[in-house]
């Protein structure tokens, strides 16, 4: 892909605290996407919460900002710095879960601001289940049999119509096994 030569400043979001042995590739990936940025010539603005991560030593952005992954700090950043871009898929659900928050807040249009790496259609198209499976669906692709459920009622109906499904909550602990 060639030099965007439109952007000047890109602000990458990191992903956050990190678990032993849990989201360690997202520092990988982020520290390579700044060292790419960097040698590419763009000035790089990094927010990350965690100082303890490879990502935040002083060598690899212009600028870090150890701050909490939040809207709040995301804006103060983006009014300060006023970066061109925003990348938010170097840092995992943390960074896209925001990244969607301040597009549809129109917090990145009143900066200037825009998504790269993935645009905002794109990450909801991905986290929506059902609309994934539709455009897989819709382009030959073969899917598990499979349903969306928003209440307990339609949960218990997929399980019944697919009796061997394995539930996959959004949210931790809101899950439970079907008993037959």
């Amino acid at each position: 892909m060639p030099r965007r030569k439109d952007l000047k400043s890109i602000l990458l979001l990191g992903s956050g605290p990190i678990v032993i042995g849990q989201a360690c590739e997202f520092d990988y990936s982020g520290v390579q996407a700044l060292k790419a940025l960097r040698e590419e010539g763009y000035r790089t603005i990094l927010l990350n919460s965690n100082p303890a991560t490879i990502m935040t030593d002083a060598e690899w952005a212009d600028r870090t900002y150890i701050e909490p992954i939040t809207v709040e700090a995301a804006e103060r950043i983006l009014a300060v710095e006023r970066p061109d871009a925003v990348l938010p898929t170097m840092g995992g659900q943390t960074a896209l879960n925001l990244a969607v928050q301040l597009a549809k807040q129109g917090i990145l249009a009143r900066y200037g601001c825009q998504l790269i790496g993935a645009q905002l259609d794109a990450i909801e198209k991905a986290e929506d289940r059902q609309r994934f499976k539709d455009c897989m669906t819709a382009i030959g692709i073969d899917v598990p049999r499979s349903g969306v459920g928003h209440s307990l009622d339609d949960v218990m109906r997929i399980g019944l119509e697919h009796p061997a499904a394995q539930l996959h909550p959004r949210r931790p602990g809101r899950g439970h096994r079907l008993q037959p």
